[in-house]
């Protein structure tokens, strides 16, 4: 039972790490304290309650989700402070002593926040897990981490975020991720198309599909992600999807054929490649190999020669000798992607990937991340410049009066609209432009207004 009047007038604050992921399901806290009558506390203002969504991939996550707690117990000494996430999965009893948490919930708790929160309102929690002296941890072992939370929410921009899949059964040696999150798990297709629609109904016009390993999809239900791929492009209100990662190993043929010619499905792809050095793949334990990997490349440009291509590379994992890592380098620098999004390697206590014996030094793991990072710098400025003058369709994102407007076409390339031009009714609209040189910081390419789209 929810007593929904514990909940009117208080004001909450929230702070969010990690993927795209974790910044759905925060947004979908907002929204369902919002409708409880919790409003989000403005700059400046105390807080009655405060939320971290947390994300435990590297050390430095782990660091930064430790700094964020205390910064917000100190900015809300009266706040209850809620924290949520893969720290708080991993974690538990160490987030629980930090002076100021009142309760922790795990992965496989997080969906039934609201509950949470009425009966410790009420006073009338019980406790699942350790009570370290007034913080109470709900958490369960990683074998039963059961849920699945829906989320499909538009957080501060116009792009909506919906969660399709949720935990990993490809235990890397590198990765935490399937520990924190538990299985891999879906909601039925037809419980994601009413999310669609109700987001339509709401304005939406463009929407990711998010996960941990959304080409798992299915196997909860029977069903497959190409089935779903089909059963979202049928929804019109509903201008543009994007796929937010796919394993290569998972990216079918069928696919790629599909998205090349679907209604509303995005050429843009992000595919995790982690290394171009097969040796290194072994040692990680990833699904694929270099040759699977171009393969994929090939046949996405075969279809879509415009595709933005994104591409994960980790650097400096254990194994990867000097040898293995110009493996990587000239793999990606011979490979048609469009962008690398480069991280070193991080320990994680519990992975098999400690047992390798070679260890890559820190001095060394930024070398070569500044390598394969001015690469990456290459290739995008490459494809964008390939665009230069063409006419295009771009969904304009809101941006504060008197600055200028910002936006995607429908492969990827940021639009910069000067302000000058830019105009509120722009926002979450399809718009005809035609792209211009780089703006300033090279980071858009300029665009003009031609018509609505």
């Amino acid at each position: 039972m929810i007593d929904s009047s514990a909940f009117h007038g208080k004001k909450a604050a929230y702070f969010t790490l990690g993927c795209k992921l974790n910044f759905s399901e925060t947004s979908t806290f907002g929204k369902m304290l919002h409708d409880m009558g919790v409003c989000t506390a403005g700059k400046g203002e105390e807080a009655d309650l405060c939320i971290i969504n947390t994300c435990s991939v590297t050390e430095v996550a782990d660091h930064k989700c430790r700094q964020a707690i205390h910064r917000l117990v100190r900015n809300n000494p009266n706040a209850f402070v809620v924290v949520t996430g893969c720290y708080a999965q991993l974690e538990s009893e160490a987030v629980s002593k930090i002076e100021g948490v009142d309760l922790v919930l795990g992965s496989n708790e997080k969906a039934n926040l609201i509950q949470f929160l009425s009966d410790a309102w009420s006073g009338t929690m019980s406790v699942n897990g350790k009570n370290n002296d007034s913080c109470i941890v709900h958490r369960v072992k990683t074998k039963d981490i059961k849920t699945f939370a829906p989320s499909c929410s538009r957080g501060n921009r116009t792009r909506y975020f919906l969660k399709v899949q949720d935990g990993c059964d490809y235990f890397c040696t590198y990765c935490t991720i399937p520990y924190a999150r538990g299985f891999s798990r879906n909601p039925t297709i037809e419980s994601l198309v009413n999310q669609v629609r109700k987001a339509a109904d709401e304005g939406a016009r463009e929407i990711v599909l998010t996960g941990v390993n959304i080409g798992d999809f299915g196997k909860t239900t029977g069903e497959s992600f190409m089935d779903l791929v089909k059963a979202l492009d049928d929804i019109e209100a509903i201008r543009r999807y994007r796929i937010s990662s796919l394993e290569p190993d998972l990216l079918s043929d069928e696919l790629i054929a599909y998205c090349s010619h679907s209604r509303a499905f995005m050429p843009h792809f992000h595919i995790p490649l982690q290394s171009g050095s097969d040796t290194v793949l072994r040692l990680m334990h990833r699904h694929y190999d270099s040759r699977l990997f171009a393969e994929k490349i090939f046949k996405i440009r075969q279809f879509m020669p415009d595709a933005f291509i994104g591409v994960d590379v980790m650097v400096g994992c254990r194994g990867e000798t000097p040898e293995c890592f110009e493996e990587t380098f000239a793999f990606l620098d011979g490979l048609d992607v469009t962008q690398l999004h480069v991280f070193p390697y991080s320990e994680r206590p519990g992975t098999s990937a400690l047992k390798i014996p070679y260890i890559v030094d820190d001095k060394t793991k930024k070398q070569r991340s500044k390598r394969l990072l001015e690469l990456s710098e290459k290739k995008t400025k490459a494809f964008y410049e390939r665009f230069i003058g063409a006419e295009t369709e771009v969904l304009f994102e809101k941006a504060p009066r008197g600055k200028s407007m910002h936006g995607f076409t429908s492969n990827y390339i940021r639009v910069e609209l000067s302000a000058d031009e830019a105009r509120e009714e722009y926002d979450n609209k399809l718009m005809k432009v035609r792209l211009g040189c780089f703006n300033h910081d090279r980071t858009a390419l300029k665009a003009d207004i031609i018509c609505h789209g």
